[in-house]
């Protein structure tokens, strides 16, 4: 079965050629052709009217609509989200693929604010809704010819109810949007996209100076680390001005929402408890010592240290040959892994190769990092990386390709069904992380190679679980330290060490301006409290994978079925197929003992 058309390289496509082989470049034309096509102003004139004449329509009247007129309500409220959705995809894309052309940046400002403005007459839409009496909300979603499968959305926007504020000023708050939190968000961007480093005298990006922390030569990355806290130290203030203002604005509607905490607004997004996100805390919290502690100082000894640097952090083991991969290769790693769980999940993740759906390469004034963008349902996620041949970056491919597969599965259920809550997100993406590590396990014969490629694994899932809560932690205490008053640099560095020294353990000392690295990660500024979301879904996946293990048969099609589901159902139906529940304490032991016994592994072979 194809899932797309005809999967075939076209020869229109474009790559940018490098030491690693020919990478491919985005091909958006399946959004837009053009930034100035006709498409795009079609697209915004029909926007414009479509959300005009649905206000006119249903301002006021949403409690007297019966069920089929409340689904037909409902369709025409998802079709505006979906163009909404294309046009700012397209904008958002080309705007990260340069964020330092003006053109590229002025579009996006500029679709952004008219797509505000255009959207205002909708604010009415989830206010109404919430205030439709529960005997009514319960009659129209349970008719047979009524919107049912859309309960899901509805029952989580409803449970905004109690932080709602009036209609005039959730239409503030609407239109405000675009000169507050997303326009620090720009600045940031642009800011930290423009930031240039000095290492032993070749000037760098952030992207290419982060890889050096992995390389081989202990001085290169001694040079890295030292690079980044210098610029970041100059830049300081204004991350720190960033952080302030968010964290204020946050505080303050969070006041008039009367918000329990900080982070209450994220889980309720996520559709998961309090409580079972300070479960998954506590667990992590509670396993540094037998985690992360335990195997930096293990790591110690491989490097001949007393104390690790944190330029040792992410340090190779001197006994890991170099070894740069071609794309190639990568390609070829990541599907065979994904078609030895499943033919089918191969043949999903194949067209981003083919078919311009992967942009690869570092390029001057590309974001940073790596990110699967699932656009709307109508079109196709894209994948974003930043491959320059390290081992690790065919694991990232791995990860943003597992992104890919889920949004692609998850689009039948519709633009508002298929987006999944964060806490589940990278599910698909961890689970091909861990295809592709089982596979490159059981080929390796060398037990030096095995060593390297089994430390490098334990060193993925401390930074994704171990690293991730403690960002978390820094967070919650941030924001908690920003309501009692404005945060200088030091004050936010001090955060940041109390979290290090905590999480990472005695093995480590630290240089001078480390304290200034929570500057440049970007989730704080763009998603706030989102990072936990990694730790749940390694967590999850652990669990998911031991039981794999005990009963192949028959998981694979629970596996796809899950992640098709998207954001339909919440995570206890699940994780129901499986014999799973994440609100019990111990289902996060069972992921922890997962890390634990690779550790175990690797001091094995110290015998």
């Amino acid at each position: 079965m194809r899932f797309d058309r005809e999967i075939a390289r076209d020869t229109t496509l474009t790559a940018t050629k490098t030491d690693f082989g020919d990478l491919p470049d985005w091909d958006l034309t399946d959004l837009y052709p053009a930034p100035d096509a006709p498409e795009l102003r079609a697209d915004l004139k029909a926007l414009e009217e479509k959300a005009a004449s649905f206000a006119a329509d249903y301002e006021g009247k949403l409690a007297t609509l019966d069920a089929p007129a409340m689904l037909e309500a409902i369709r025409r409220y998802e079709a505006i989200d979906t163009l909404a959705g294309r046009i700012m995809s397209y904008a958002g894309l080309r705007y990260y693929q340069n964020t330092m052309d003006p053109a590229r940046a002025k579009q996006m400002s500029d679709l952004q604010a008219q797509i505000t403005d255009m959207t205002t007459p909708l604010v009415f839409f989830s206010l109404e809704f919430n205030r439709i009496p529960d005997d009514t909300y319960q009659a129209v979603f349970t008719a047979p010819d009524g919107p049912a499968r859309y309960r899901p959305v509805f029952d989580r926007m409803r449970a905004m109810r109690p932080y709602q504020l009036s209609d005039e000023l959730e239409k503030f708050l609407h239109d405000n949007s675009v000169v507050g939190a997303a326009a620090w968000n720009r600045l940031f961007d642009e800011t930290m996209a423009g930031l240039e480093f000095d290492v032993d005298g070749e000037t760098m990006q952030l992207e290419a100076v982060l890889t050096l922390l992995t390389d081989h030569d202990r001085a290169k990355r001694e040079a890295a680390a030292r690079a980044l806290a210098e610029v970041f130290q100059k830049n300081v203030k204004l991350f720190a001005r960033v952080h302030n203002t968010l964290a204020k604005e946050k505080a303050v509607e969070d006041k008039w929402r009367k918000m329990p905490s900080p982070q209450h607004g994220r889980h309720l997004s996520n559709h998961v408890e309090p409580e079972v996100v300070e479960a998954l805390r506590n667990a992590v919290t509670a396993a540094y010592p037998r985690i992360s502690h335990r195997y930096y100082a293990l790591k110690a000894r491989w490097l001949g240290l007393d104390k690790l640097q944190v330029w040792d952090r992410n340090a190779p083991l001197p006994t890991e040959t170099p070894k740069t991969v071609g794309w190639d290769e990568a390609k070829a790693t990541v599907l065979d892994a994904y078609a030895g769980f499943s033919p089918k999940l191969a043949e999903l993740a194949e067209p981003f190769f083919n078919l311009g759906w992967i942009d690869a390469a570092v390029k001057p004034g590309k974001a940073p990092g790596a990110f699967a963008h699932p656009t709307v349902t109508t079109v196709h996620p894209y994948v974003m990386l930043n491959y320059l041949g390290k081992p690790r970056d065919v694991m990232t491919l791995a990860h943003e390709l597992g992104h890919g597969v889920h949004q692609r599965l998850a689009a039948a259920q519709g633009e508002l069904l298929a987006s999944t809550p964060l806490t589940l997100a990278e599910t698909a993406s961890v689970f091909g992380e861990m295809l592709t590590f089982r596979k490159l396990l059981a080929e390796t014969t060398d037990p030096a190679q095995k060593k390297a490629l089994l430390a490098g694994k334990v060193e993925d899932m401390i930074n994704t679980v171990v690293r991730q809560i403690s960002f978390y932690d820094f967070e919650v205490r941030l924001h908690a330290a920003r309501a009692e008053g404005e945060l200088t640099p030091d004050d936010i560095n001090a955060i940041w060490m109390d979290v290090a020294r905590e999480s990472l353990g005695p093995a480590f000392e630290y240089m001078p301006g480390y304290e200034t690295f929570w500057s440049y990660v970007p989730h704080f500024v763009h998603s706030p409290f989102y990072v936990y979301a990694y730790a749940f879904g390694d967590g999850l996946v652990n669990a998911l994978y031991a039981a794999y293990e005990a009963q192949p048969e028959g998981f694979q099609q629970k596996y796809f079925d899950m992640l098709a589901a998207g954001g339909s159902k919440h995570h206890k139906e699940l994780l129901a197929p499986f014999g799973l529940d994440a609100s019990d304490p111990a289902f996060w032991d069972k992921g922890l003992s997962m890390i634990e016994g690779f550790i175990d592994e690797l001091e094995a072979m110290e015998d």
